[in-house]
């Protein structure tokens, strides 16, 4: 049986807990100014205008531990929070683990790791490509994928926030600059997070955050807004993590 190869290490409970926030375009600003009243307003309606979109392509790093990097690359559909990813960890510039997830807000389904058919063929389910696990609701010790993927579905919600909410709090516009080819505006969070919007059309394009308790920097970067449809693993390709307890932990499921 392959031995463990967890991913990542584990980051902390307060993760969890996320205020995703950007705004719009500025003339003549300063680092640290706070918002304005339509900033404010393009605060409240963010993740409000994610749900609208439908969804989008996704990259989510984490350097972790020394010379490592975790990265998930994929698309989530928004809507009925559901996504699916290639996670891919690099030691050194090596890959060390790669394996395809898929995932809405109650599981995770982990396949695509070398000897792992072979593995739960041996213990019982032949058929079997991926090995499925809840996401708990709230967990003392969190799995990194676990906060990740939380963290990108809570990027989207059915209806706008209360603009008067960012008037009032420590949101400050921080700087125009382009990603990926795409003018942006950032601006500053709470607890050091920051966003980038695109200043045409007011879509999230980047989330940075660290994670509290495990010291972990987070980049989430979203692309190609627009309607995904993403089809989980069916029941007859999939077994229980809890029903094959041993080839989980030997794969790091």
């Amino acid at each position: 049986m392959p031995a463990r190869r967890p991913l990542a290490a584990r980051a902390g409970t307060a993760a969890l807990a996320l205020l995703l926030l950007t705004a719009c375009s500025a003339d003549e600003r300063s680092p640290g100014e706070p918002i304005t009243e339509d900033e404010a307003r393009t605060l409240a309606d963010l993740l409000h205008r994610n749900h609208e979109e439908g969804g989008a392509d996704f990259v989510v790093s984490v350097p972790f531990g020394d010379d490592a990097l975790l990265e998930l690359t994929g698309e989530v559909d928004f809507r009925r929070g559901i996504g699916r990813a290639q996670a891919v960890t690099v030691v050194d510039d090596e890959e060390r683990d790669a394996r395809t997830l898929f995932f809405d807000r109650d599981e995770l389904w982990s396949g695509d790791v070398p000897g792992l058919s072979e593995a739960l063929a041996a213990d019982g389910a032949p058929d079997a490509a991926y090995l499925r696990r809840p996401l708990p609701a709230d967990p003392e010790d969190p799995e990194l994928l676990d906060v990740l993927v939380s963290m990108l579905l809570n990027l989207a919600q059915p209806e706008a926030d209360d603009p008067a909410l960012f008037l009032d709090g420590p949101y400050r516009w921080q700087a125009e600059e382009p990603l990926d080819g795409r003018p942006t505006v950032v601006y500053r969070l709470r607890e050091g997070r920051s966003v980038a919007v695109d200043a045409g059309d007011g879509t999230l394009v980047q989330y940075r955050a660290t994670l509290p308790d495990s010291g972990l920097d987070v980049t989430l970067t979203l692309a190609d807004h627009g309607t995904r449809r993403v089809a989980l693993p069916g029941d007859d390709e999939t077994a229980a993590a809890a029903d094959h307890p041993r080839v989980a932990a030997n794969f790091g499921l």
